[in-house]
């Protein structure tokens, strides 16, 4: 796995990269903590399938530089930026819990340079239990109003994985460097835009869990069935929402279903893209 930085759009932005093929981009969560980092244990894997996987800290996570605007919409257009630095006309997206509705808006508006998406543990493209209320598309973005303690850091990820074995001490470490000083501070100035972009937004005309069946490129969804949320439970309404959507349940999953169950991950992503490209 290559670590490098690049530029994009002005700021200095770190990617890792591993094999040759078809472009795959994978995009992590938005979760305070939330890195290419969260990637490092499936890179290879996809790798072998074929594919050329990059993965990157976007602007302002990890070590990557912090943007001017902190919007969901910046991080959105930037995935294209950052496919003209890396003279990219097409890649497939991996997006992982808020980014699966990233790579889900890019298909939709630019499907002739996204050929393919898998949608990794994002609830909010899963129709809400009746009764329940709307999906919250601000998903992911779990973390607190004062910078997290190392055992405060170890808590947020417990609540992510279904096996907890898979806390190292590296990848603890790893997680925390990624939650405090700047990181923090970013994460501060993104629950201040979401906040901003609440106040101004217009209402869906169609929320974008209703908009699956118009993805206009191969699509999968995958999910931990021991998910927040009643992710199982969502799923099913999804496909009686849309026949014949390829979504998979993964048992003994929670929301990092990378980490939990990286070689069923890696089956289900890497043989569908490379297939499908």
């Amino acid at each position: 796995m290559k670590e490098n930085f690049i530029k994009v759009e002005g700021l200095r932005i770190r990617t890792f990269e591993e094999g040759s093929g078809p472009a795959v981009l994978l995009l992590h969560g938005a979760s305070l903590g939330s890195s290419a980092d969260v990637w490092a244990g499936n890179l290879a894997d996809l790798a072998a399938r074929g594919l050329r996987v990059i993965a990157c800290d976007q602007p302002g996570f990890g070590l990557s530089d912090d943007p001017g605007d902190f919007s969901v919409a910046y991080r959105t257009r930037f995935v294209l930026a950052f496919m003209d630095a890396l003279r990219l006309p097409k890649a497939c997206l991996i997006g992982h819990s808020q980014s699966g509705r990233i790579a889900v808006s890019l298909a939709l508006e630019h499907g002739e340079r996204v050929p393919g998406v898998v949608v990794l543990a994002t609830g909010s493209l899963l129709p809400p239990l009746p009764g329940r209320g709307k999906p919250d598309a601000a998903e992911g973005e779990e973390g607190g109003a004062v910078e997290p303690t190392l055992e405060e850091t170890r808590r947020l990820l417990e609540e992510n994985l279904f096996d907890r074995t898979l806390i190292t001490p590296a990848a603890l470490q790893t997680r925390h460097r990624m939650s405090t000083g700047k990181n923090f501070r970013a994460f501060l100035e993104r629950s201040r835009a979401r906040g901003g972009e609440k106040k101004d937004a217009k209402p869906e005309a169609k929320p974008l869990w209703k908009r699956l069946g118009e993805v206009p490129v191969p699509l999968r969804l995958i999910y931990g069935r021991e998910d927040r949320g009643h992710a199982a439970e969502r799923a099913a309404l999804a496909i009686e929402l849309h026949p014949g959507l390829d979504l998979h349940l993964v048992d003994r999953c929670k929301h990092l279903v990378q980490w939990d169950a990286a070689d069923e991950f890696a089956a289900l992503s890497g043989s569908f893209l490379a297939e499908k490209t």
